[in-house]
């Protein structure tokens, strides 16, 4: 059904095209960017200078991480190494559950996901983007953030499994939309806690159309025209063609559910991490000795920057806002697939998603920022060159074959993204309208079209309403964490009490904060 469907999109599209003025991708960006210029102003209200505007959303994002960091006694920091025991370990989970009603994926499996839903091209092009406005100095408040950003993950997490439903098939369902009914309704908030998890349920729907895959396959399509001829190439007026390639892919993935997906992103996300890790290392190496020029002009510009719209606050607002899109930290999309974890001990999952923000911001986003600076490519903003076009010439510049190897590693981080993100929106759509075959049928024919719709919208358009949609998701999921926050630090304590976690200063606050 789902295959017949997107071969009918073919004929459409051939039609649409021979029976307008326009091209089948302006029309479609005619009657979106409307749409989304006045989403995104409602979601985007900021305060501040004229010279630096700063998301109100965007300051709650960053004040809820820094809040729940000290409330947790810096658990990114101490939490760290349990969180590679739990994965890395003999015993990658103390207490993995085996039976189909504790679960349905592996707490790796689970990882691999929910990576592959923030391992994105925001690592790619939404670091050259944070360069290019804010300077090289965004990269040390992008790193700060998601420091900062791993006590946040922690919290939604361990939530997302301790508020989950066992369905009667065997599914699992959980997420924000969840722990913000039930968990308030517990303390007595059902009026508030009904209506807020309907709502972020209602925001994470175009989340998962817009910042999961959109933007993705927007980005994706862009790259595949620059290295098949440019204005020239067949794509560049047929660029839907490429979108509906890439949904017959991701349709025949997240029909199986989230074992299908799992299963595919565990294998697909080292692959693709590994690629694109080692030709950044590559460059850089064949560069080391301007490294430590390069790590001195990131902190230098952090705190005095050169020519940057409102000085240093402008540089940390850049930083801060693109290390919280890329990781998702408060979002509240990554536990969803979380939630689904064969485990009795949900803190346990929460140690394990410490790793998610460092992995996707610290790691992958400083080898990008690290390419485009030490190649010194970063100065081409200026002409113009911002997103993924910067960092594919970062590449080039080294080795003219690179931005092809760019190339895939881009379309595996744009298929892996969707591929978790309709999970994602799946999941929220069935709280609101319920499980069963044609309503997921539904959903996913819905975003499969979607992908179609992407490759062939305005860049400017998709950007605005990929962050319109994932901010938009973050406010009733703040508040939950808010409410929860002490019941979280309590379950922390019987885990570590539990399993003889040998951090004596750490344990002693706990302790004095329960007394």
């Amino acid at each position: 059904m789902l295959i017949r469907f997107l071969l009918s999109a073919i004929m459409l599209g051939a039609f649409m095209q021979k029976a307008s003025a326009l091209t089948i991708d302006e029309e479609i960006d005619k009657y979106f960017a409307p749409f989304s210029d006045a989403f995104s102003k409602i979601v985007f209200f900021s305060v501040g200078s004229e010279n630096v505007q700063i998301p109100v959303l965007i300051l709650l994002l960053i004040a809820a991480s820094i809040f729940c960091t000290f409330y947790l006694r810096g658990i990114g920091f101490w939490g760290f190494s349990h969180s590679l025991k739990q994965i890395f370990g003999r015993k990658p989970e103390f207490n993995e559950a085996k039976g189909d009603k504790d679960g349905e994926v592996s707490s790796l499996g689970a990882l691999a996901t929910a990576l592959s839903g923030t391992v994105g091209l925001g690592n790619i092009a939404g670091v050259a983007i944070a360069i290019s406005v804010g300077g090289p100095g965004a990269m040390f408040w992008m790193a700060l953030g998601a420091t900062f950003g791993m006590a946040l993950k922690f919290c939604e997490v361990t939530l997302a499994l301790k508020y989950r439903r066992f369905n009667a098939d065997g599914s699992v369902s959980g997420g924000p939309m969840f722990y913000i009914a039930h968990g308030l309704t517990r303390h007595g908030l059902r009026w508030l806690g009904e209506p807020m998890a309907v709502l972020f349920a209602i925001m994470c729907v175009p989340g998962s159309l817009g910042g999961g895959c959109m933007m993705q396959i927007n980005q994706a399509t862009q790259q595949i025209i620059n290295i098949t001829g440019g204005t020239s190439s067949f794509f560049a007026t047929h660029s839907w063609v490429f979108g509906l390639f890439v949904a017959i892919i991701v349709g025949l993935v997240i029909v199986g559910g989230i074992k299908s997906i799992a299963n595919v992103t565990s294998k697909v996300v080292p692959i693709m991490c590994g690629i694109y890790l080692i030709s950044a290392l590559i460059i850089i190496l064949l560069h080391f000795t301007h490294i430590p020029d390069c790590i001195y002009t990131i902190i230098k510009e952090a705190f005095v920057p050169k020519a940057v719209a409102g000085g240093v606050i402008g540089t940390i607002v850049m930083g801060l806002r693109r290390s919280i899109q890329s990781n998702e930290a408060g979002s509240g999309s990554a536990p969803i697939a979380y939630a689904a974890v064969k485990t009795k001990e949900p803190v346990s999952q929460g140690f394990v998603s410490l790793i998610e923000p460092f992995f996707d911001t610290v790691i992958i986003c400083s080898m990008t920022a690290f390419v485009i600076i030490i190649t010194g490519k970063y100065l081409d903003y200026s002409d113009g060159m911002t997103g993924v076009q910067l960092t594919s010439s970062a590449f080039a510049s080294v080795f003219g074959f690179f931005p092809i190897i760019l190339a895939c590693v881009i379309i595996l981080f744009a298929i892996s993204t969707i591929i978790s993100w309709a999970y994602y929106g799946q999941k929220a759509w069935e709280f609101l309208f319920g499980t069963g075959f044609k309503r997921t049928k539904v959903y996913q024919l819905m975003f499969c079209t979607f992908i179609v719709v992407g490759s062939s919208m305005n860049i400017n358009s998709v950007v605005d309403f990929t962050d319109a949609t994932m901010l938009a998701m973050a406010l009733p999921n703040l508040i939950a964490i808010f409410i929860l926050i002490n019941e979280i630090k309590n379950d922390l304590i019987i885990y570590c009490e539990k399993h003889n976690i040998k951090n004596a200063i750490i344990k002693s606050w706990f302790k004095n904060d329960a007394a």
